[in-house]
C-alpha cells in the first residue's frame, strides 16, 4: 500500500469514523513532529486532507485543531527530550544517520534564532524533526522551549488546517 493511499484511506476513516477523528489527528500531528518519524513520513499531507474533510462534515475545527496542536507539541517535546538525554549519539541512528546534514542544519538554525528557531523549525520539514533535538542537546532552557513550542503547535495546526476548512465551507460539495 502506498503512501499516498495509506492517506487517503486515513482521511476517508475520519470521514466514516467522526468519533475518531481527534485521536487521529492527534497521532498524526504527534509522528508529524517526533524526531525520525517526521524525516520519512509526510503526515502534514494528510493532516491538511482533514482539514477539508473538518469544513464539510461538522466536525468540529476547534477540537481538532486542539487535538492537532497538541500532537505537535508533544511530539517535539519528545524529541527535544531525547536531544537533551541522548546527545548525538542521536546522529548515529537512521535516518539522521542518512541525512548527516538535517542536524547540524537545526544547530545553525538555533544558535543563529535561539527559541525562534523553534518556530521557524515547525514550518519546514527537515527541520521540524531536527530542531527540538538541537534545542535538548543545547540544553535550552525547558520553559523557554515549551513556550515557543507550544505556541508554535497552534500556530502550525491552525496554518494547516485552516484553508481546507474555509475552502470546504464555501465551495459546494
Amino acid at each position: 500500500m502506498s503512501f499516498e493511499s495509506w492517506g487517503q484511506a486515513t482521511i476517508e476513516f475520519v470521514r466514516v469514523h467522526q468519533a475518531y477523528a481527534e485521536p487521529i489527528i492527534f497521532l498524526l500531528a504527534f509522528g508529524e513532529s517526533l524526531a525520525f518519524i517526521s524525516l520519512v513520513l509526510p503526515f502534514w499531507a494528510i493532516l491538511v486532507g482533514i482539514g477539508t474533510l473538518v469544513g464539510v462534515s461538522g466536525l468540529n475545527f476547534w477540537t481538532i485543531l486542539l487535538a492537532a496542536s497538541l500532537g505537535a507539541a508533544l511530539g517535539d517535546w519528545f524529541s527535544f527530550w531525547l536531544g537533551k538525554t541522548f546527545k548525538y549519539k542521536l546522529a548515529k541512528l537512521w535516518p539522521l544517520s542518512r541525512y548527516p546534514k538535517i542536524l547540524p542544519l537545526g544547530r545553525l538554525m538555533f544558535q543563529r534564532y535561539g527559541w525562534l528557531a523553534i518556530v521557524m523549525g515547525r514550518f519546514f520539514g527537515p527541520l521540524r524533526a531536527s530542531v527540538p533535538i538541537v534545542a535538548g542537546i543545547c540544553a535550552m532552557p525547558w520553559l523557554i522551549f515549551q513556550l515557543a513550542n507550544f505556541s508554535s503547535a497552534f500556530l502550525w495546526a491552525f496554518v494547516l488546517l485552516s484553508p481546507g476548512n474555509l475552502l470546504a465551507r464555501f465551495i459546494p460539495w
